[in-house]
């Protein structure tokens, strides 16, 4: 990896040429028709600089980087008649509006354009990334998960229905591995109840999948890859809301809005969401029994009752974009809480009854942007963020239940306890406080059109006390603390070389992470008790590295490759422990370190008349050493189910993904993918020479071989002008896996087929759009992680309305 890397520096620093200095600026502003509708995903492009882009549903659009000067601007849609315009970019913020046609029904014809979006210009830097656009998906009952979900290479794991914990897997790479980032900033510093299960579509306007490398700008430990969502910014004054109810008593609700003077630039955004489900679905098959008196298995399909889940959060920012001293300035409030009930531990063999969560976030922070600060090509930015969290764990009956819901009876006929007096455990009302200082900071450079110079640092202090009000007053004056302080700093170089065929960087990090953790004891001494403490603390640095490259061969074909040795230091919740998520504690965990490798192309658009195909493959490799993951523990029948996150020596992960995209017209989109890899353990020996009896057996609890389809067909003006109906089918598939490491039928999933149908209708002012959706068709099973069962079939009804020009 080492002499591949040094022979990449070489070869990056050999092809920097064409060395040239511009000055650069943006154009915005909005698309309608003539009776003030605004014009959604037309086609915005620029030919000469081959940059283009979509109004979004409320007509806006931006490009961004262009050289000053006067150009011809296109505008082209199926709805309307394509026209040119001369503009001329003299100023760094460009702003004009255009009033269009409509289209006549002779003019429908597809308009080819060639150019490149911001989404295809992440694509194409090298790195192993997919941008998903959010626009379509925002008008249908689907979740942000569901979307990623149907993209390949990605698997999204979760225990069960609305508002159970998720992680993510990405080629082989899982959990804590794979980060989530809102707007560059970890997610968990928002609290589980603004996550991406709260966060719908229509908030969002892109997110991006980086997978096994990570760029600069995203400086972390996210050894698997990471999720950054990107929160909607469009200058333009619009408000949005929309609502929608489904099976299992499910019900969503949110708004976004947004205002901004064009005389000041004084700019207000805002947004809500609420969430409630009952998730009382039914579940079924051979891990969900009771246990009869006599200890036989009686095997049940019934109804979850302790599943309910309810969020709430809103999101209110102050500042000013597009003025002088700033591109964006703004203050930024945040406040989410939710309650969850919580079904059964890490398996479903034993359901609970009364053990719930509940958790509150208030967080206060800063964002600032600005292009060519001081000097030319200078980009600062900076976001901050302060976090107040409060988690309570609430369990206290002592109880033990069946599937029924009923009492669980022994064979007297008298109601069986739980061992230690509650659902999991011993009886608790824990109160965990979470204090979160993190902020990320960050200076690009570009020296002219072909070098650029990037800078990042991420701080990222969690301050963490719990108090247990369910035990005595004695003991509740001695209050344990979990102190997490972590450092990243990345600097990288790029290059654009060859008339843009090359694309190339080179990147370095360093990692710190600072541990305390105090336990205050009563010890006696000379027949009096004294208070000690039990303290615990580790500093640990390291170092990572990578590159990216990307290299056009030929107009249609994109040859990419990248590869970093990449760090992750263990997170607050797998060195402290979670008990609101059956995690215990393990302080003596190390990092995990992998040498991440990807090797792909792109290939198309191709063009065959009225039909558009493209292709992309991928094939990775991930060398794992102390991976960590969370202990897997046979005995499902266990009345505790808590187990601790811990290093598994060495593991390697080699396989591929592909997908295809197809377009009829612009009516009809197709897409299949897939990802198969092979994730086993290679340890052969432990410490005292012994063979490992599960070396080179496939890990457990990893579904290691997917596949998606979807297909869309749009009609336009159905029952009435301007309006627009489309109708979708979605398509996904799992393997079996085994849920642990013994290899027995009892604990494996079964193949998985899952079908989704949806259907949604724009009404002619482009304002009202409807939408239904069915989900999982066929009520089939489907399981996640540790075999727990998700929701069967479901309907959903959605509605959504959108005010422009306030």
């Amino acid at each position: 990896m080492n002499r591949w890397l040094t022979h990449t520096l070489v070869a990056v620093f050999l092809l920097a040429c064409n060395i040239g200095f511009s000055q650069k600026g943006k154009i915005s502003g909005k698309l309608a028709f003539e009776d003030g509708t605004p014009v959604t995903f037309a086609m915005v492009f620029l030919p000469s600089v081959q940059k283009h882009a979509l109004s979004d549903e409320s007509g806006f659009y931006q490009l961004t980087n262009i050289p000053f000067g006067t150009y011809r601007l296109e505008i082209s849609s199926i709805e309307v008649r394509d026209t040119a315009y001369s503009v001329n970019i003299k100023a760094i913020d460009v702003r004009r509006n255009f009033t269009l046609k409509g289209a006549d029904a002779t003019m429908l014809n597809e308009v080819v354009i060639e150019g490149e979006t911001e989404e295809r210009l992440l694509e194409t830097k090298g790195f192993a990334v997919e941008v998903l656009e959010t626009s379509k998906a925002a008008l249908q009952s689907v979740q942000t998960n569901d979307l990623l979900n149907r993209t390949a290479g990605i698997r999204v794991r979760q225990n069960g229905g609305l508002g159970s914990s998720v992680d993510y897997n990405l080629n082989g790479m899982s959990g804590n591995s794979v980060r989530i980032f809102v707007d560059g900033l970890p997610a968990s510093t928002y609290g589980r109840s603004f996550s991406l299960n709260s966060i719908p579509p229509a908030l969002i306007e892109r997110i991006e999948v980086y997978k096994g490398v990570l760029p600069a700008h995203l400086a972390d430990d996210a050894l698997g890859g990471a999720i950054n969502v990107v929160l909607k910014k469009q200058m333009s004054n619009n408000l949005n809301a929309s609502v929608s109810y489904g099976s299992f008593n499910t019900f969503q609700a949110n708004f976004s809005g947004m205002h901004r003077s064009e005389s000041s630039g004084l700019t207000v955004k805002a947004s809500g969401f609420y969430n409630y489900s009952d998730n009382d679905y039914e579940v079924w098959g051979k891990f969900v029994r009771n246990i009869l008196p006599n200890g036989r298995y009686d095997y049940v399909r019934v109804k979850r009752f302790n599943d309910a889940y309810k969020s709430i959060g809103g999101q209110i920012s102050l500042g000013f974009t597009d003025v002088k001293w700033a591109d964006q300035f703004f203050v930024n409030f945040n406040a989410s809480d939710d309650y969850n009930e919580i079904q059964h531990g890490t398996y479903m063999s034993i359901p609970y009854k009364g053990r719930f969560t509940e958790s509150e976030v208030q967080a206060t922070g800063i964002t600032y942007v600005k292009d060519d600060l001081f000097t030319k090509g200078l980009e600062f930015t900076f976001n901050g963020l302060y976090s107040d969290r409060l988690t309570v764990v609430n369990d206290t009956v002592k109880w033990n239940y069946n599937w029924f819901g009923e009492r669980s009876v022994g064979l007297n006929g008298e109601p069986i306890l739980t061992p230690q007096g509650a659902q999991q455990g011993a009886p608790t009302i824990n109160h965990i406080n979470r204090n979160i200082i993190t902020f990320r900071s960050g200076l690009n450079y570009t020296i002219n059109a072909n070098h650029k110079v990037i800078l990042n640092h991420v701080f990222f202090d969690i301050a963490r006390t719990q108090q247990d009000f369910k035990r005595s007053a004695v003991e509740r004056d001695f209050i344990g603390t979990r102190d997490l302080r972590k450092n990243i700093s990345s600097l990288a170089y790029e290059l654009t070389a060859l008339n843009n065929r090359f694309k190339g960087s080179v990147f370095g990090k360093y990692y710190q992470q600072r541990i305390d953790r105090m336990d205050p004891l009563l010890v006696e001494e000379n027949g009096e008790q004294v208070r000690t403490e039990d303290r615990v603390s580790s500093n640990r640095n390291t170092t990572g590295f990578g590159t990216a490259l990307s290299y056009t061969a030929l107009p249609k074909l994109i040859i990419l490759a990248s590869g970093e040795k990449a760090v992750r230091m263990p997170s607050e919740n797998e060195i402290f422990g979670s008990p609101g998520e059956n995690i215990v504690e393990n302080i003596g965990i190390n990092p995990e370190i992998s040498n991440n490798l990807n090797i792909g192309f792109q290939a198309g658009a191709f063009h065959f008349d009225e039909h558009k195909v493209s292709f992309s493959a991928t094939g990775f490799l991930r060398d794992t050493r102390d991976k960590i993951v969370q202990r897997i523990n046979p005995r499902i029948n266990d009345a505790v189910q808590t187990n601790p996150y811990e290093n598994l020596g060495k593991t390697q992960s080699i396989g591929f993904e592909a997908e295809v995209k197809y377009t009829f017209e612009q009516n009809l989109n197709i897409i299949l993918n897939m990802s198969k890899f092979n994730s086993v353990f290679n340890m052969k020996y432990d410490s005292n020479g012994n063979v490992f009896d599960n070396y080179r057996q496939q890990l457990p609890n990893e579904p290691f071989f997917t596949a998606n389809a979807s297909a869309q067909y749009t009609f336009t003006n159905v029952l009435a002008q301007n309006s627009a109906l489309n109708l979708s089918y979605n398509f996904g598939f799992v393997d079996r896996f085994y849920t642990t490491w013994l290899e027995i039928e009892d604990f494996r999933t079964p193949r998985q087929f899952i079908h989704d149908f949806g259907a949604n209708y724009t009404f002619p002012n482009k304002k009202l759009v409807v939408s239904a959706d069915v989900r999982n068709i066929f009520d089939k099973q489907v399981y996640d992680n540790f075999a727990v069962q998700k929701p069967g079939r479901a309907f959903y009804l959605k509605l959504n309305y959108t005010i422009s020009n306030l």
